[in-house]
């Protein structure tokens, strides 16, 4: 772990009232994509407000033990380095198949130009990449786990 995750998190239980003794050791903390420079964009524009969601494969969980995102769920966002740069919390998790995403779930993605096609195009090309390694093929009717979320740590003023 990164000593910036660390840091982070106790930056941001400084500025919880309500911060509990359990929470002291930081969430799981994670980067976005599997390539460096989608990684470091994804979070940057979390930072910037305009990604608010993300989309796992589920057969992605499935094959690493790793349990669902859950609503209330904290996580640290690191770059592609595993640098923390925000703390986000889940606030709504939908399993749903890759050709059932609609333009709402695409921008809320906040990648891209945030349209349907373009969401459509670069994730096929990932979850190819990623089931490929998994000796799988991609299918229009995968289960895609889409977690939203909200940055909670640092909060733009204002």
């Amino acid at each position: 772990m990164h000593p910036s995750v660390t840091s982070m998190w106790s930056d941001f239980l400084s500025q919880q009232s309500h911060a509990s003794s359990r929470a002291r050791n930081p969430p799981e903390s994670w980067h976005f994509c599997d390539n460096e420079a989608d990684a470091n964009e994804c979070a940057a524009l979390v930072l910037s407000g305009r990604k608010r969601a993300t989309a796992t494969l589920l057969w992605w969980f499935e094959s690493t033990g790793e349990p669902l995102p859950a609503i209330g769920d904290l996580n640290i966002v690191t770059d592609w380095s595993g640098q923390a740069t925000c703390v986000i919390r889940t606030t709504g998790v939908q399993v749903v198949p890759f050709n059932g995403i609609t333009e709402l779930h695409a921008s809320a993605e906040g990648e891209g130009d945030g349209s349907l096609e373009w969401w459509r195009t670069a994730h096929w090309a990932c979850f190819t990449r990623e089931l490929e390694r998994g000796g799988q093929s991609p299918e229009a009717d995968m289960p895609i786990v889409f977690q939203e979320f909200e940055c909670v740590f640092p909060v733009e003023p204002g």
